[in-house]
């Protein structure tokens, strides 16, 4: 084919130009096909749609731009069998239905040292990292300080649990149903999000069942159906040491882990900023 033309055909079709400049990067032979004489590096497309478990006609179509939008499944199996990154994952979805996939549920978290030390360069902004079922894994001293994370068993270092386990605790001058509110409608997007992934939505459900049985309060928000985003705002946390802490918060994806979110709080005051820093000296 002559090199414009099939540059033009690469940029009018940008998911199979993709499709077969990934292809083209796999060794065959180190997936155990025969070292037979190709025309062409890298796998055949029959090669990758058996892989995939797919038709190989469909798959020259898509190549081609004839295939049509495939579905989210199909661009799951053909990310499998092209072996792609995280990175080149997402890269595929965007390519073919203009949005990412659904994020990887990972039950270990397996937290990256260098998300750690991110954490830990934040002395008085309390920082944590929570998974899709909002377990908080990773935290910096600050947040320990003003949380307590600690010093709770593993299986309780829940948002969720902690929330509608501490209503007495966190009452006091706070307006209690607000927050937890706010925490149920968001955590509601956050399961929205998941809906694709079997063992994400099995986790998400088990929680909501048994939230609902201990807490009627988390039952009722439940069922409001409530939807909000975690996003940034102020939340006023009351500290049985320091007292009321005001903080501003934001709200992060883990780049390359779409399963964990990272929530970092800034004291709001220079007072704020140095309740948190006498609790970490404590």
């Amino acid at each position: 084919m002559d090199l414009p033309i099939a540059r033009a055909m690469k940029k009018d079709n940008p998911l199979g130009g993709y499709l077969k400049d990934r292809r083209a990067r796999i060794d065959p032979v180190a997936l155990g096909y025969p070292a037979a004489r190709r025309r062409t590096p890298g796998l055949r497309r029959e090669e990758v749609a058996q892989r995939a478990h797919i038709s190989a006609t469909w798959y020259t179509w898509l190549e081609q731009g004839r295939g049509g939008a495939p579905s989210a499944e199909v661009l799951e199996r053909i990310a499998r069998a092209l072996m792609l990154t995280g990175a080149e994952r997402d890269h595929l979805f965007l390519l073919a239905l203009g949005r990412p996939p659904e994020p990887l549920y990972q039950p270990e978290a397996g937290m990256s040292p260098r998300v750690q030390r991110v954490l830990d360069a934040l002395p008085t902004s309390p920082a944590f990292v929570k998974t899709l079922t909002w377990d908080v894994v990773a935290w910096n001293r600050a947040a320990d300080a003003v949380f307590g994370y600690s010093g709770v068993p593993a299986g309780e270092r829940n948002i969720l649990r902690r929330i509608f386990g501490a209503r007495g605790r966190l009452s006091n001058g706070i307006d209690w149903e607000k927050v937890a509110r706010f925490v149920v409608a968001a955590f509601r997007a956050d399961a929205a999000r998941t809906s694709a992934s079997a063992e994400a939505r099995a986790g998400i459900d088990a929680l909501v069942r048994e939230l609902s049985e201990r807490s009627p309060e988390f039952a009722a928000f439940w069922r409001d159906n409530d939807v909000r985003n975690f996003g940034e705002g102020t939340k006023h946390l009351h500290h049985p040491v320091a007292g009321v802490i005001a903080m501003e918060y934001s709200s992060f994806t883990v780049d390359g882990r779409p399963d964990l979110g990272m929530v970092v709080y800034n004291p709001a005051t220079q007072d704020d900023v140095d309740k948190v820093r006498r609790l970490t000296a404590c």
